[in-house]
């Protein structure tokens, strides 16, 4: 059966010494592995779509484990972000993260639509960093860790929210704060954020401008959330931490 899907390529290895398997994130069919014959041959036709990040039309041959990639044109070759080292690091995180995170054949046409629509703000010149932040929300909410942002996570107050607590799961209004010593203590700017973070679909962002002290409070706040709930290893976020330290 042959199906013919758009589709953004999320992680490739080599198998053998000719071919590919490619991992594809479908509006259609959710993630899929595929083989591409013959893709690491320098002149194949199938060099130019199994690169990852290509935003493509495939068409493929469904099987009972592996498709089969037939053919393919490339729709968006993001070249700008992979002239960038920083913004090729960010979006190999981004596309390990959905990998790790989204169920094998889940249909989640939400999650293609955000990730591509990412990739396109990356190109466009628009923070990465705060484009990350936002899709690590919508990924956290699909694997079900996503902290509860909207209300006290103790006694459901949506009043008064001074603190994220990653211990237990989400924001502590004043009256709660005393359950958790370590919370993060946060401004009223800070919560806002985090609340547009976790419910704005990313093709409405426009230009967010985050004071760099906040940016930081915020990513060490998810960082530590991921630690405790995440559950993966990600290679891509320890070159990310490099990348930092270079910085």
């Amino acid at each position: 059966m042959f199906e013919k899907l758009d589709g953004i390529i999320l992680r490739t290895q080599d198998y053998g010494e000719t071919h590919k398997i490619v991992t594809i994130l479908t509006p259609q069919l959710g993630k899929i592995g595929a083989i591409a014959r013959g893709a690491k041959k320098p002149k194949s036709r199938m060099a130019a779509i199994t690169q990852p990040f290509i935003h493509a039309q495939f068409l493929i041959q469904l099987g009972s484990s592996l498709a089969t990639i037939q053919q393919g044109e490339v729709i968006q070759s993001f070249r700008k972000i992979r002239e960038d080292i920083i913004l090729t690091a960010y979006a190999s995180y981004l596309a390990e993260l959905t990998d790790k995170l989204l169920d094998q054949k889940k249909y989640r046409p939400f999650l293609y639509k955000q990730l591509l629509q990412t990739f396109d703000w990356f190109a466009e010149g628009k923070d990465p960093e705060i484009l990350v932040m936002i899709y690590e929300w919508k990924m956290y909410k699909e694997a079900g860790f996503a902290p509860v942002v909207m209300q006290c996570v103790n006694c459901g107050n949506s009043n008064n929210l001074h603190a994220f607590s990653v211990k237990n799961g989400g924001m502590l209004c004043l009256n709660c704060t005393g359950m958790d010593e370590n919370a993060y203590s946060l401004n009223a700017n800070v919560i806002k954020l985090l609340q547009i973070f976790s419910e704005v679909d990313i093709d409405r962002i426009g230009l967010i401008k985050v004071k760099e002290e906040n940016k930081q409070l915020l990513h060490l706040l998810m960082e530590d959330y991921y630690e405790q709930y995440g559950g993966y290893y990600l290679k891509t976020k320890k070159f990310l931490k490099q990348l930092d330290l270079l910085k």
